[in-house]
């Protein structure tokens, strides 16, 4: 529940702004669940990090994340067409539905490109729609050297005069630093907003200022709980209406910037798999109950994609201890390993090497061979499933 501002009977009293309501749940009662799914998403993390497959792991998450959030929004998408257009090998035009995969793609990985408190600002929010950029945190900002105000040679003629050019060099600097905020991704760029798609009465950038707030006021509570009433209120809110899948990534980045995990969690899989779904009028501790639900259906797919990718590598990797150094049969293995599908095209342009070289490697991993996806002459497809 929103509440508005309030105005004093004074009329120069200042608008207190809008918050969002705390619900109040009852502790005791939560407290036992809490501790045990917390348990269990420090334990998946662990074992994700000792496995070493980390990597190929939220790689492939990332990519049927994506698909599986467009799912939810009732629109289907072909994993396969996404990692074809995530790579470049588009084998037809791309659909808008394809599109907006892409998009929540991006969005995912945008979240883990930097540390985890970023995502939960307004910057990180204007990064994840695509409005801002991804500042580097490692990279100096590069500035222009200023000429030597002694140097006399260093200035055009009459420059040391009154000065007449001050006022418009210090516009001229403003403006540098402006653009190069925007170019870093500190100022997001406002684009024209049309009544056709977006609502007139509703105040985005209000909204914007209230989660936050709310996400800010609900750092000292329990991870699991914060992220739970973090993404009702980001429902409530119906924040980004054109950005469904973002609410469960910003759940799962609050799990990870609280230091549960290292990386974004399945929670989209976890919710299409759960039997919860919200309709608003659910009390405070059955919407933890559902969030809680979706961790815990979103860590049991997490822990089988990840037994999966295990048992592929130390099948694959047997016939890969045999090979030779200079060997590309391991960086097949490794292709397989992150991404969901691997067609010929797809292997020859990533390892650099001619197609009929991906078919011989194909015949060498002999029974170690992934599934084969499409069962097609054309168009043939192998993944770890």
């Amino acid at each position: 529940m929103v509440f508005g501002s309030r105005a004093g009977d004074d009329d120069e009293e200042q608008l207190a702004p809008p918050t969002y309501a705390l619900p109040d749940l009852p502790w005791e009662t939560i407290a036992g669940r809490l501790e045990q799914i917390t348990i269990a998403v420090l334990r998946f993390d662990a074992r994700l990090e000792a496995s070493g497959l980390a990597a190929g792991w939220q790689s492939r998450c990332d990519m049927t994340e994506a698909v599986r959030a467009l799912i939810l929004d009732g629109h289907l998408v072909d994993v396969g067409d996404l990692v074809l257009h995530d790579a470049g090998m588009d084998v037809r035009h791309p659909t808008h539905e394809l599109t907006r995969a892409a998009a929540a793609l991006k969005s995912r990985r945008t979240a883990l490109a930097r540390k985890p408190p970023w995502p939960l600002s307004i910057d990180g929010l204007s990064a994840l729609r695509g409005i801002g950029g991804i500042a580097d945190e490692t990279a100096p900002r590069s500035k222009v050297k200023r000429p030597d105000p002694d140097d006399d040679e260093a200035y055009p003629p009459h420059a040391n005069d009154a000065d007449p050019w001050k006022a418009h060099f210090a516009e001229i600097d403003a403006l540098l630093d402006r653009t190069s905020k925007v170019l870093a991704g500190e100022t997001p760029l406002r684009k024209n907003r049309s009544h056709l798609v977006y609502d007139p009465d509703q105040d985005e950038a209000e909204n914007e200022d209230v989660w936050l707030d709310l996400v800010k006021r609900t750092s000292h509570w329990p991870a699991v709980a914060a992220a739970a009433v973090a993404w009702n209120a980001w429902l409530d809110l119906n924040l980004y209406t054109r950005h469904p899948w973002l609410g469960l990534v910003m759940a799962a980045s609050i799990l990870r910037a609280r230091g549960l995990t290292n990386h974004l969690l399945p929670l989209a899989a976890g919710f299409k798999q759960s039997k919860f779904r919200p309709q608003g009028r659910e009390g405070a501790k059955d919407k933890l109950d559902g969030f809680c639900s979706v961790i815990e259906e979103a860590l049991l797919i997490a822990n089988k994609d990840l037994d999966r990718l295990i048992l592929a590598r130390e099948l694959m990797g047997r016939v890969t201890a045999k090979t030779r150094s200079n060997s590309k049969l391991p960086a097949l293995v490794d292709l397989f390993l992150s991404r969901p599908l691997v067609t010929v095209p797809l292997g020859a342009k990533l390892l650099k090497v001619t197609p009929k070289a991906i078919d011989l490697m194909l015949a060498q991993l002999g029974g170690a061979l992934p599934r084969e996806l499409t069962g097609r002459t054309r168009y043939r497809a192998w993944g770890i499933v």
